[in-house]
């Protein structure tokens, strides 16, 4: 029998998940933990290193976020500038870090759920059923008696694309606002044409 699976409040690099619903909870937590180091987590960025024989000497410029080093650009226009500061308004790092926290905690809910595998372990065939498989596995084509048969892979043909009518409109949201996520652009487009286009197209 194979041990319970361990519930835990955390993460590892050996986890795995699968499936909309776990998919959808990583993009969540993408979209928070993007915002929040674009906005409140400040970095140091080189600016020059000289060597003097086997000496390197490097210096930083002041750490900055992202988001200031944008501002900071003489490139950067000044409709850009606008949109940035009315979002860097309604952002609040502690209520970032608090959803970050809940998205993280939500993949772990997800994670810790036992697989199939978990809750049906396959059958270990008896002495006599191996012994006896042995005489007709060579007209299946098995060498091995207790191997099991391999599912087919289905292959569904590939279908319309829901948002063909509406990829240019898509092309220019996100050419404007390069930092919407797939949420927000799905949102926008449900408000706008409520009904046409529901929740479960979102991985689309």
């Amino acid at each position: 029998a194979q041990p319970a699976k361990e519930h835990r409040s955390y993460t590892t690099p050996w986890d795995t998940t699968e499936g909309l619903e776990a998919a959808a909870a990583l993009a969540e937590l993408y979209g928070l933990v993007r915002l929040f180091v674009n906005f409140f987590q400040p970095s140091f960025k080189l600016a020059n290193k000289t060597r003097d024989g086997a000496k390197v000497k490097k210096r930083y410029h002041p750490p900055a976020t992202p988001h200031q080093r944008l501002l900071a650009d003489p490139r950067t226009g000044e409709a850009v500038r606008q949109r940035l500061e009315a979002l860097h308004t309604t952002l609040d790092p502690i209520r970032l870090l608090q959803s970050i926290r809940t998205a993280q905690q939500r993949l772990v809910e997800i994670a810790n759920r036992p697989v199939a595998s978990d809750a049906a372990p396959r059958a270990v065939p008896t002495l006599e059923q191996f012994l006896s498989g042995l005489r007709t596995a060579w007209q299946e084509g098995e060498v091995r008696p207790t191997a099991q048969p391999k599912q087919k892979v289905k292959r569904l043909r590939p279908g319309t694309d829901p948002f063909a009518a509406v990829t240019v409109q898509l092309h220019d949201w996100f050419a404007a606002e390069p930092w919407q996520t797939s949420r927000e652009l799905l949102d926008r487009l449900q408000a706008e044409q409520p009904g046409d286009y529901p929740d479960g197209q979102l991985r689309t």
